[in-house]
Order: structure tokens, then C-alpha cells, then sequence
């Protein structure tokens, strides 16, 4: 049975001159949530408020019962987020990066780490600067520390972005696992689902 991961209650986020969301509730269960949407509705935005790299001018959060607000590096321990675009950890390896993951979240998980890297090929890219990568072996390298990372809750931005066929194949098998989960709620941001993969609850931020 799904149990609720994170509530949202009437947030509200603007940039300058441009408001993003006013009064946004949403409870996130257990299971796969999609935030779907047209280009500039917010759906990446709507990611970093529930990770706390952004902070909403109005409205509370809790994960796992833990106020943002009361206490924003606890809450981000229940939380994994990266965002797809960042270049902050170019100059270490992924296996630098994983340890950084590992010496984070509690619950972070050797075994699936191996499991993902091996799915998504990165064994032979694991110890090069992560500037060498593509595009799509960077965003394998975020996915591979998200599943492996145990968090309650995972934020994933456009996650099949740049991935080849197999590898966007092996990602929707493994997120099919965790569609029934009664411990981890993923969210996914992207423009629409993909055919196949369940979903537990969706946000459509074009509504």
C-alpha cells in the first residue's frame, strides 16, 4: 500500500519577473510520480523546490515527516537530487562521485550501484574525469548514484535524455521494480510517459 513520502503545501515560487507556481499542494506516494509538462512550465524548477536547492517564497515541505523548513540538511538526506546539467563535479571520476554519495546517504546500496553500471555500460568510464564523458554516460552516472543512493525519495530530470536504446530499455525494467514500492517514491519530470512504464500518481503542470 502506498504511504505518503512528501507533502507539499501551498507553495509558491517566482523568478523575477516571472511567477512559477502559486498555492501548489501535492502529497507523493510511494511508488513513480510524473511531473509532465510543456517547455517552461516548471517541471525542472518544481524538482529543485522538493530537493531544497530551491527555496519557495511561501508554503512548507516535509519528507519522511522532516520539515524543510526546520531543518534543511536532514531533509536533504532523505532526498537525491543532481541536476543533469551540472558541470560541479567534472574534474573527479564517477567512482569519486559515488564515494561522495556513499558518505551521504545512509542506506546507499553497493550492490544495485554495481547492478546499474554494469546495465548501463559505465564500466569502462567509471574512472575517467566525468568532463570526458558524453552527454548520456553523465546522466548514467547520476542514475547509477540514484538508485544506488536508498534515498526515500529520488527527483529525476528527464532521465532517458541523450541515453541510447538499451540503456533507456534496461532504465523503464528497473523503474518498473520500484513501481509497487511500499518504501521509495520516484519522481520523474519529462514531457510526457513513456507507453510502458507505470505510474502511481502524476502532476500535470500544463493543467
Amino acid at each position: 500500500m502506498s504511504v505518503a513520502i512528501l507533502q507539499a503545501s501551498d507553495l509558491t515560487f517566482a523568478f523575477p519577473q516571472q511567477e512559477v507556481l502559486s498555492h501548489f499542494s501535492a502529497t507523493i506516494p510511494t511508488g513513480i510520480t510524473y511531473i509532465v509538462g510543456n517547455e517552461s512550465t516548471g517541471k525542472s524548477t518544481l524538482l529543485k523546490l522538493f530537493a531544497g536547492d530551491l527555496l519557495p517564497q511561501a508554503g512548507s515541505m516535509t519528507v519522511c515527516g522532516i520539515s524543510q523548513g526546520d531543518s534543511l540538511a536532514s531533509y536533504k538526506q532523505h532526498v537525491f537530487w543532481v541536476d543533469p546539467r551540472t558541470s560541479a563535479h567534472d574534474q573527479i571520476s564517477p567512482n569519486d562521485y559515488f564515494d561522495l554519495q556513499r558518505s551521504f546517504y545512509p542506506n546507499f546500496n553497493d550492490a544495485v550501484l554495481l547492478e546499474l553500471i554494469d546495465g548501463l555500460s559505465l564500466n569502462d568510464h567509471v574512472s575517467k574525469a566525468i568532463y570526458m564523458l558524453s552527454a548520456g554516460s553523465k546522466r548514467k552516472v547520476w542514475l547509477a548514484a540514484a538508485f544506488a543512493s536508498g534515498a526515500a525519495l529520488t527527483l529525476l530530470d528527464e532521465p532517458f535524455s541523450a541515453l541510447d536504446k538499451a540503456s533507456i530499455n534496461f532504465l523503464i525494467k528497473r523503474l518498473e521494480t520500484y513501481a509497487p514500492s511500499s518504501d521509495r517514491a520516484w519522481v520523474i519530470a519529462d514531457y510526457e510517459v513513456p507507453q510502458n512504464l507505470f505510474t502511481n500518481f502524476m502532476i500535470d503542470l500544463d493543467q
